[in-house]
C-alpha cells in the first residue's frame, strides 16, 4: 500500500472549505453557480497533474482521461462536487483531529454539540486514526468531497508513475447528485467506459451494488382566500389541509426515523406556503419497484381522502421517478463488483456489500447502461454537523482505486 494520508488530508480540507451546495428548486444545470468553484478548480488541477482530454461540459461535469499504459477495458471513476442542501454548508471550517484518542469529540463553534463512540460505534474503530470534521455549525461535505479527494490523489499517482499497468481510465466529477440530477443524458456516451465506479460510500470495505429506488412527490394545495374578518363559510385554509395530509401520513412507521435495513419510507422534506396555497415535498424510497409504487399510491390516496373533506379546495399530487435500484441491472453481470472485491482482497480488506439506504450517480448510470457499483470513502454521519471521515479510510479507498485499475488491466 502507498501512504497518501498527507495529500488526502490537504485535498479534503481544501475542497470542503468551498461552498458547493445544490438546490432542488433551481432549474439550471448545475443547479447553483457556486458549484463552479469546485468544477473549475478540479478542471485546472487535472490539467496541472497531466491528465488528458480535460473538459468541463455544458451540463456541468468535469471529464478527463488517464491514458492507458497497457491493454485493458476502459473504466471510469466518479464523484460528485455538490453538498447536501439539508444543512448549512456555508463557511465550512474543516479541522483535523490527529490520532483520535477514543473519547468524546466536541466542536469549537458549537459547545453543546458532541459525538462519542457510544452514539456511533464505527467511531470506536477509528482510535489512533486522523479524523476530519467541521467546526459544529456546518456539515463537512465529505459527501462527496472525500470521493473527489480519493480520485484526484489516485489520478495524480497514476499520472506520475507510468510504470503501473492499467487500461484507459476516465474520470468524471458531477454536480447535483444530492438532488438526483447528477447524471445528464449525455454522460454515458461522453464518459465512454466499459463500466465505472462511484466513490460515494461509507465504511471501509463497503462495495455496494444495491440502492433504494426513489421517487419524488409534490403535493399542491390551493385553498380559497378571503379577508379573515369576513371569512365565515368562505375561507378554505390551505395550511389546515396541508397539516391534515401530513398528519394522515404514517407517523409511527414508514418514516426515515422509524425504519432501517431493507425497509422503505415516505419522508416529508419540505412544506411551504400560505393559507392560500401550500406545497409539500416528499421523497419516497423502497428497494423494490412494487413497494415504491405502493408508497406512491398511499400518498395519492391520502390526498384524495383529505380533498374529499373540502371540495372547494384543489389538491394535486405529482410523483416523478428519480432513480432505480442498481441491483436490477448489476445482478445480471457482476463483473465490476467481483473485480472490486478481488482488488479489495488483494489489499487485505474484507469486502462488505450492504444495501444503500440512498442513491448515487451510479444508480442512474447503471440504469442508463453503464454498470456502476459504489465504493467506500470512509465518510460517516453525512448531511449534518456530526459528519466526519478518517484519513486512513480515505487512504484505503485510494489504494482500492489503484488496485482496481491494475486488476482491470489483467482482464
Amino acid at each position: 500500500m502507498n501512504t497518501f494520508n498527507a495529500e488526502l488530508e490537504t485535498r479534503l480540507c481544501r475542497y470542503a472549505a468551498i461552498d458547493s451546495q445544490s438546490d432542488a428548486d433551481s432549474a439550471s444545470s448545475p443547479s447553483t453557480d457556486i458549484q463552479f468553484g469546485m468544477l473549475n478548480l478540479l478542471r485546472d488541477e487535472l490539467v496541472e497533474i497531466g491528465a488528458q482530454e480535460v473538459t468541463l461540459t455544458d451540463y456541468g461535469t468535469v471529464l478527463a482521461t488517464i491514458p492507458a499504459t497497457c491493454d485493458g477495458p476502459t473504466i471510469g471513476f466518479l464523484a460528485h462536487v455538490d453538498t447536501a442542501p439539508q444543512f448549512n454548508a456555508t463557511g465550512v471550517k474543516p479541522r483535523v483531529i490527529k490520532g483520535y484518542n477514543g473519547g468524546t469529540i466536541t466542536f469549537p463553534d458549537n459547545p453543546e454539540l458532541s459525538m462519542s463512540p457510544e452514539q456511533f460505534p464505527y467511531l470506536a474503530q477509528k482510535v489512533g486514526e486522523d479524523l476530519i470534521t467541521a467546526s459544529g455549525l456546518t456539515l463537512l461535505g465529505a459527501d462527496d468531497k472525500a470521493g473527489v479527494a480519493i480520485i484526484m490523489t489516485a489520478a495524480r499517482h497514476l499520472l506520475a508513475n507510468k510504470d503501473i499497468p492499467h487500461g484507459k481510465i476516465r474520470i468524471a466529477f458531477t454536480p447535483d447528485e444530492e438532488i438526483g440530477r447528477g447524471v445528464d443524458a449525455a454522460l454515458p456516451k461522453d464518459l465512454g467506459v466499459d463500466w465505472a465506479y462511484t466513490f460515494d460510500g461509507g465504511a471501509k470495505g463497503e462495495i455496494e451494488f444495491e440502492t433504494f429506488s426513489a421517487d419524488g412527490a409534490v403535493i399542491t394545495i390551493n385553498g380559497v382566500s378571503i379577508h379573515p374578518g369576513y371569512a365565515k363559510d368562505k375561507l378554505v385554509n390551505a395550511t389546515h389541509l396541508a397539516a391534515k395530509i401530513v398528519q394522515t401520513l404514517p407517523q409511527w412507521s414508514m418514516t426515515p426515523e422509524t425504519t432501517s435495513g431493507r425497509q422503505g419510507f415516505v419522508h416529508v422534506v419540505d412544506m411551504t406556503g400560505t393559507s392560500t396555497q401550500m406545497v409539500i415535498r416528499l421523497i419516497l424510497r423502497d428497494f423494490e419497484r412494487e413497494g415504491l409504487e405502493a408508497k406512491g399510491q398511499m400518498v395519492r390516496d391520502v390526498c384524495a381522502a383529505v380533498a374529499a373533506t373540502e371540495p372547494r379546495a384543489e389538491i394535486t399530487c405529482e410523483i416523478k421517478a428519480q432513480y432505480r435500484n442498481m441491483r436490477y441491472w448489476l445482478e445480471k453481470d457482476m463483473t465490476p463488483v467481483d473485480l472490486a472485491r478481488e482488488a479489495a482482497r488483494d489489499l487485505g480488506l474484507d469486502p462488505l456489500s450492504v444495501p444503500i439506504r440512498g442513491g448515487t450517480d451510479g444508480s442512474r448510470l447503471t440504469e442508463m447502461g453503464v454498470p456502476c457499483p459504489n465504493l467506500f470513502t470512509g465518510m460517516q454521519n453525512i448531511h449534518g454537523p456530526l459528519e466526519y471521515v478518517s484519513v486512513q479510510d480515505m487512504a484505503a479507498a485510494t489504494d482500492l482505486c489503484l488496485a482496481i485499475a491494475r486488476r482491470a488491466a489483467q482482464k
